[in-house]
């Protein structure tokens, strides 16, 4: 099974699309193709022989003991995105490869939200007598207060396909009494807990797993793209603060060096978890072919 044993905890990616690249390229004006082959441990995972970003939109299952925990929720299917029509009405068979791991959507007790950007909480909702409504049907879902009181705002600098999807797939969570807000570097269960990274969006959080000596964390958009490991100073132009970002990117690679924890990155394609090292002013990749030597393969 793809994923990561991490002491106790099994942590399992479930890809939704993998039409993500071109999108997270086109944001990232530094990311240039003569710049990225320049990186030579991109090739050829992480970028095509042409430079092009490989990416793909994801969620992560965590199980840990009796918690089954789900880490953003991607696109989802049928939402009306025109902003981005690549990933406008999707029909994928995202619950079906979910259950394909022996997960179900009555198995999750909590979905755990980075940030509110719509490609991380669309399979929060579905269609269901016409109108959308929790997928998770037991979950408490968690997001960062600062987060959802930014976007329950509907910020008028924001796309309007973001703040539709606060309306779709966040919305109807709240009203049937699901959604908790949380603060600071919040406890999910034993083991899994919230780190505040802001930057991306106001009230970002990563997660990080720990369980019997060994460490991994989630990165959800603080990191969009390995190529950031290398250059942390490269911003998004989704970035609402990109200074902030990029401060947080530099401490959050830092944490992960000096820790041994290994970095799983939200829209990381295969193979989606690294170690990193520091490098100079910026980091690399010590494991470039993913967790041969140091993780288990769940």
């Amino acid at each position: 099974m793809t994923g990561w044993q991490v002491g106790a905890a099994r942590v399992t990616p479930i890809v939704e699309t993998s039409v993500a690249g071109c999108i997270i390229q086109s944001g990232m004006r530094d990311a240039t193709p003569s710049r990225l082959r320049r990186i030579p441990w991109l090739r050829p995972d992480f970028i095509t022989d042409d430079g092009e970003l490989r990416s793909v939109v994801q969620a992560f299952v965590i199980e840990l003991g009796d918690a089954v925990v789900v880490v953003d929720t991607g696109i989802g299917n049928g939402k009306p995105r025109p902003g981005l029509p690549a990933w406008s009405g999707l029909d994928t068979d995202f619950l079906e490869r979910l259950a394909g791991h022996g997960v179900k959507p009555g198995d999750v007790d909590t979905v755990v939200s980075t940030h509110l950007h719509f490609d991380h909480v669309g399979w929060n909702t579905v269609v269901f007598d016409a109108g959308w409504t929790p997928t998770f049907p037991r979950a408490r879902h968690l997001v960062s207060e600062t987060e959802f009181r930014y976007w329950a705002a509907r910020p008028e600098r924001e796309s309007a396909d973001d703040r539709a999807g606060f309306e779709d797939s966040v919305r109807p969570v709240l009203d049937a009494g699901l959604l908790d807000l949380v603060n600071g570097e919040h406890r999910v269960h034993e083991g899994i807990r919230l780190v505040p990274t802001p930057g991306h969006t106001p009230g970002h959080v990563s997660v990080e797993v720990e369980s019997a000596g060994e460490r991994a964390l989630i990165s959800g958009d603080a990191i969009h793209h390995p190529c950031q490991i290398a250059h942390p100073e490269w911003t998004v132009h989704a970035d609402h603060d990109p200074g902030l970002a990029r401060r947080t990117r530099v401490e959050l690679l830092g944490r992960c060096a000096d820790a041994g924890t290994l970095l799983i990155g939200s829209h990381f394609p295969s193979p989606t978890a690294v170690l990193v090292a520091r490098d100079g002013h910026g980091f690399t990749i010590t494991d470039p072919n993913g967790v041969q030597s140091c993780w288990k393969s769940a």
